[in-house]
């Protein structure tokens, strides 16, 4: 049974570098809204291994700029602990955060290989496939939460 608790930015890199930056220099790991007010960075652990992650930030979804919305990005799992529920428990801490914050909707740009995970937890696929340079294929996402 994996644990989700908060941790800082810095402690998300690692597993960023290795995941979803790849072969990438450390700066890589480093994204824009880490240190924005209100973010907040979930770690997954078993035990006392970090096994996945993802960070939460205010921030408006462009198509509708007016609607509180808030971001997940950066979300990870190590290989061997996909399908164990490990990404679903992050994002639901990140909703329960996102709700307590007044957001009605969550949305990120998600990998073209993840979108039928996020499919899953109810996500909707907004427009056609993008490409992002360096890192790949994505589809920009999101679900209504209340």
């Amino acid at each position: 049974m994996v644990r989700v608790q908060p941790i800082t930015a810095e402690e998300t890199r690692p597993l960023r570098l290795a995941i979803l930056r790849p072969g990438q220099p450390a700066a890589a790991a480093v994204y824009p809204g880490d240190a924005t007010p209100g973010a907040i960075h979930l770690g997954a652990f078993e035990a006392e291994q970090l096994v996945g992650i993802a960070s939460f930030s205010i921030e408006p979804w462009p198509p509708a700029e007016s609607e509180p919305c808030a971001r997940l990005r950066g979300m990870a799992t190590r290989e061997a602990f996909r399908g164990s529920g490990c990404g679903r428990a992050l994002f639901e801490a990140g909703r329960s955060w996102a709700l307590g914050v007044g957001r009605v909707r969550i949305w990120c740009n998600a990998r073209s290989s993840a979108a039928g995970f996020y499919e899953r937890l109810g996500f909707e696929r907004h427009g056609e496939e993008f490409e992002i340079d360096g890192i790949g294929p994505h589809f920009s996402m999101s679900i209504r939460i209340r």
